[in-house]
């Protein structure tokens, strides 16, 4: 394995493509799942495949490390990527081409090129006859991207033995660099908010389209849909955020308080990623989808919807219970999926190892958590115990607008922040 490469893992990985498709059938992860494992086999490990259903695999592999009387720590990635589609990229999404020294492609970012980074720092320490702190589980999940039924969801449950006494996990979306005033910055996950996915149903009377009709399904649930994504969810600073905010205040100069005014002030400082904090600061609602009818002059006597939440901690009732008013008398609300909210302490060990390894790359970077908007795994690692944050170290360009690479086209991410982070991970693993 002596020409592999942090950029030639996440190629090849690209060039596999796992697109999820959600409830419909896609290719699949098993092709990816045994990429991995025979990587990790070549370096002595044990990895095991398992399948949720044919074709939807995940595997774990157990390397052991200095200090084996401590928990172990899962260090996990995802397999699966959302569909991308050639007509609408510059590049072949699934050709993992090198331009403008980045790899393009579907899953760059979102997450092959950081299971890249875990395989690459797992290579070199056992190139170099070191261990970790402790004994890591390996672990590389399919359907992260439909909510992890398939995937960590099922994993945790049918076969939580993989996860060995586990107490403490990392993965994706934490760990990236922004610029925050003249200081770059590296926000560590400690939280993400939950995950309500919403089916609405309305049902009226069937009838032909030239006549009057008050009683129409397409109408009420054009209406509820209407007022869901308009509704403006009021400001809310969970601890995590609250922590954010005052260490970004204080970068940009400014005084902290917790108003609609400079908050936005704060978010707007945090430069293109400021999308993805302002979204952590309250509930969200966005209609997404909506099917109904077969024929223009036939009014159905029925339409489905759905809609995507995202609530703070401990706030998934009042969420459900607002949507439902906002939804009214002729729309049924129904839960589709559902996954917990996480809010999780910064001053902790293993977020200290984290920002040290960080600052043997970066001596002078700022470090702070943050609040995912969306989700990951770590939801359904929590449900047995484990505690998972986001770690998946990037330096990136001051310019780049990250958050905007995530399930977008020209989806890619700089080979130079693959190889820091790398390095970054070899040194937290070696401190774990």
């Amino acid at each position: 394995m002596s020409n592999v490469t942090v950029t030639s893992i996440a190629q090849d990985l690209i060039r596999i493509d796992t697109s999820n498709y959600g409830d419909q059938d896609g290719p699949g992860e098993r092709l990816a799942a045994e990429y991995v494992a025979a990587f990790l086999s070549d370096l002595g490990l044990d990895p095991v495949i398992r399948e949720s259903q044919p074709g939807r695999a995940s595997l774990t592999a157990l390397w052991e490390g200095t200090d084996r009387t401590r928990p172990p720590l899962v260090v996990h990635g995802h397999l699966d990527v959302v569909p991308a589609f050639a007509e609408d990229w510059s590049v072949d999404p699934f050709a993992a081409e090198v331009k403008e020294g980045m790899i393009w492609g579907r899953g760059a970012v979102d997450m092959k090129g950081v299971d890249a980074i875990y395989l690459e720092a797992t290579r070199r320490l056992i190139a170099l006859g070191r261990k970790p702190a402790r004994d890591i589980v390996l672990a590389f999940f399919a359907d992260e991207e439909h909510g992890g039924g398939r995937g960590a969801k099922w994993m945790v449950k049918e076969h939580p033995e993989d996860f060995r006494g586990a107490t403490e996990a990392i993965s994706e979306v934490g760990g990236f660099s922004i610029q925050i005033g003249d200081k770059r910055t590296y926000l560590i996950q400690t939280a993400e908010k939950g995950i309500q996915w919403l089916r609405l149903v309305s049902n009226g009377v069937q009838g032909h389209g030239s006549l009057v009709h008050r009683d129409n399904a397409v109408a009420h649930l054009a209406g509820a849909m209407a007022r869901i994504g308009a509704h403006d969810w009021p400001l809310d600073v969970s601890p995590t955020v609250d922590t954010l905010l005052r260490g970004a205040a204080e970068l940009l100069g400014l005084e902290y308080e917790v108003t609609e005014e400079r908050v936005a002030e704060i978010i707007a400082g945090c430069g293109p990623v400021s999308g993805m904090i302002g979204a952590s600061v309250r509930n969200t609602s966005n209609p997404t989808m909506f099917e109904a009818g077969y024929k223009v002059n036939v009014i159905p006597d029925s339409a489905v919807g759905f809609v995507d939440t995202r609530f703070l901690p401990g706030q998934q009732e009042q969420v459900l219970r607002t949507i439902e008013e906002l939804a009214g008398t002729h729309v049924k609300v129904e839960s589709y999926i559902t996954e917990r909210a996480m809010d999780l302490p910064f001053a902790v060990p293993l977020v200290d190892k984290m920002i040290a390894a960080l600052h043997t790359a970066d001596p002078e970077a700022a470090v702070l958590p943050y609040m995912m908007m969306g989700g990951t795994d770590n939801k359904h690692l929590a449900s047995i115990g484990i505690a998972g944050y986001g770690f998946a170290p990037l330096k990136l360009p001051a310019g780049l607008d990250f958050s905007a690479l995530f399930h977008g086209i020209d989806e890619r991410v700089p080979i130079e922040s693959l190889e820091v982070g790398t390095d970054v991970m070899e040194q937290f693993l070696l401190d774990c």
